[in-house]
């Protein structure tokens, strides 16, 4: 049986985040795309932690029995399924965690608090005129497109990261077994904590891709998918016969 991707999205899109990856996977894995609360289809719930575990819960529940299930999560997407794996370290044969490897407090927690800030004080119009003309700028139409179709969810931006700066920590991975990847853009600034993480957790291991930043899966969306799959297939080839 196929290998079973859960993919999380990061913090103001929602699965359609993941467009750039769909077509250079689903030819070998079998794909689930999560909306968190408070985005895509599920903006109308308020965000936490523990509905995040519930949302995510009910994804990896729905994968046919059987098939290893790897759960990747991009930056708010990578907290919310560390929380998950903490909740439930037996649930999963693999876990991506793909721009989270900072520990969110201190000086780093500003940026994020700064965000917030940022987005109500300019009101979501012209956030989203803002975000467009950025990632317009960034990236080919037909990379690109298809992410800002999905739409931009600025409303729960506040709570999502005080929930993270509030719970999220490395020792979270503690008693996490299965294997455990923190792949990074070279240029993400959340790669700070990373020894941290490696740290706590025994099963981990960082992949870097090579001139992408935070948003990784958008700067290369071929070496995104690349690492995906070797990890994947890594998981699978380590997974006890029956």
């Amino acid at each position: 049986m196929r290998a079973h991707l859960v993919l999380v999205h990061g913090s103001r899109l929602a699965s359609s985040q993941w467009a750039p990856q769909v077509a250079l996977l689903q030819d070998h894995v079998d794909l689930t795309l999560v909306d968190l609360p408070g985005h895509g289809v599920r903006a109308g719930e308020d965000f936490t932690l523990v509905r995040c575990v519930e949302v995510i819960d009910e994804a990896v529940r729905a994968v046919p029995s059987g098939a290893p299930v790897v759960l990747v999560g991009h930056s708010l997407g990578g907290y919310a399924a560390m929380a998950y794996a903490a909740a439930q370290p037996d649930a999963l044969d693999g876990l991506v965690l793909a721009g989270a490897s900072a520990t969110p407090t201190g000086p780093g927690a500003a940026v994020y608090r700064g965000v917030a800030a940022l987005t109500d004080r300019l009101g979501p119009e012209r956030m989203t005129r803002l975000n467009d003309r950025i990632l317009r700028r960034l990236y080919p139409p037909e990379r690109i497109e298809p992410v800002i179709a999905g739409g931009y969810y600025f409303a729960p931006t506040a709570d999502a990261w005080r929930e993270v700066m509030t719970h999220c920590r490395p020792a979270m991975l503690e008693r996490v077994r299965c294997p455990v990847l923190l792949l990074n853009g070279q240029f993400d600034q959340f790669r700070v904590g990373v020894r941290a993480y490696l740290r706590a957790c025994p099963t981990a291991r960082e992949e870097v891709i090579r001139r992408a930043s935070h948003v990784s899966n958008l700067d290369q969306p071929e070496a995104f998918a690349e690492a995906l799959l070797r990890f994947t297939r890594q998981v699978v080839d380590s997974a006890p016969r029956p």
